[in-house]
């Protein structure tokens, strides 16, 4: 199904986001290549089948946006992230993964990817995490959110998680849910810069640095 991503990624019709995408599964790379061209404001710029030659396109390319797969031969997608990243910190990673095991999602966490999908999740819901990675924020799919939490024991809350406001709760519930900051000012019918001081101001009174920690601290605390 094709979708308008104007909304989502927030880009002028003039100006694509090029994509790199880095993939060994034939088919999944097609899908992949086939339900992104769908979308005018991206761009497919390389593929590449194995971690290493995703590392060395991405620095000749040097894309906007890796959609990196986790389970590649000869460099994996964690480790080719990591360089990716080192060398180009403004590409951003959005990782695709059919791992879901604790070791395996605290890896994926610790790569410095933006965005965290499970494979053979809906097209919309990549977008979403396209949409966060091009926004600053980071995006991880309530799969593995809950999985994570599933596995770690609750710390005790470092942050004042009684003291959002109503709004708040109702803003972190759809970050939870993967929203990027556009789609929750749609749903929540609010502007994009509202929607981004109540990021910062749940943020700060979850004591926490990124959305990715706020769904984590929100799940643990039972305040979604």
């Amino acid at each position: 199904m094709s979708l308008d991503t104007s909304h989502l990624l927030n880009l002028p019709t003039d100006a694509p986001l090029s994509v790199l995408i880095v993939e060994d599964d034939p088919m999944m790379q097609l899908g992949l290549e086939q339900s992104l061209m769908a979308h005018p404001q991206l761009e497919i710029v390389g593929q590449a089948e194995d971690g290493y030659l995703g590392v060395q396109a991405a620095l000749k390319l040097k894309p906007h946006l890796v959609v990196m797969d986790i389970g590649l031969p000869r460099l994996d997608g964690i480790a080719a992230t990591q360089q990716i990243k080192a060398a180009l910190p403004e590409t951003h990673v959005v990782m695709l993964t059919s791992h879901q095991t604790e070791t395996e999602i605290i890896a994926a966490l610790s790569s410095g990817a933006d965005a965290y999908c499970i494979k053979g999740a809906s097209v919309e819901r990549l977008l979403s995490a396209i949409a966060a990675a091009v926004d600053g924020a980071a995006y991880l799919d309530p799969q593995i959110a809950r999985r994570v939490i599933d596995n770690l024991k609750p710390p005790p809350a470092k942050g004042n998680t009684g003291n959002l406001s109503g709004r708040e709760l109702e803003v972190l519930k759809l970050m939870v849910d993967g929203l990027s900051n556009p789609q929750i000012a749609e749903k929540l019918y609010l502007s994009p810069n509202t929607v981004k001081t109540h990021v910062r101001g749940i943020m700060n009174k979850l004591a926490v640095d990124d959305r990715v920690q706020a769904a984590v601290v929100a799940l643990r605390s039972g305040l979604v």
